[in-house]
């Protein structure tokens, strides 16, 4: 399996936040070749400003009896925020693949750098760009029909 064989089932998750009426935004946590678990940004349903779809796995990583995910990658179909950025480095990812940058939030090249800073213990090795249009292209046309 192939970076672009997990950001396709990141998008697809994307997706499914979309069609929820939810920001399209998807993720999935894999280790060896396997997803472990996927999930999309469900902060309306769960009524939590917090429950993007990268804060929902490593919650439910955790609740498996996960601690540290140094054998994981986590994909991502937008660039990770400081909040989950910070989860991510706390939680050992040893891997983040992302789509799309988010320039206005984007905690891992475009705004912030978290995953270089050399203040924190750990720095998840990082891949940026992977369907990155097709990644930005379900948003943009997300937010177009809001408005």
């Amino acid at each position: 399996m192939t970076d672009l064989h997990f950001m396709t089932e990141a998008l697809g998750e994307a997706m499914r936040a979309a069609a929820e009426d939810e920001v399209p935004v998807g993720a999935c946590l894999v280790r060896d070749g396997e997803i472990v678990l996927r999930n999309h940004n469900r902060t309306k349903q769960l009524n939590n400003p917090l429950a993007h779809a990268e804060k929902l796995i490593l919650d439910e990583a955790e609740a498996m009896g996960i601690k540290y995910l140094q054998d994981y990658t986590l994909y991502v179909s937008l660039e990770p925020c400081l909040m989950c950025s910070g989860a991510i480095i706390l939680a050992r990812v040893g891997r983040v693949v992302y789509g799309c940058a988010d320039p206005k939030a984007g905690a891992a090249g475009s705004i912030y750098q978290t995953f270089l800073d050399k203040s924190f213990n750990h720095h998840p090795a990082l891949k940026t760009g992977v369907l990155s249009d097709q990644c930005a292209l379900v948003l943009t046309d997300f937010f177009k029909n809001k408005r």
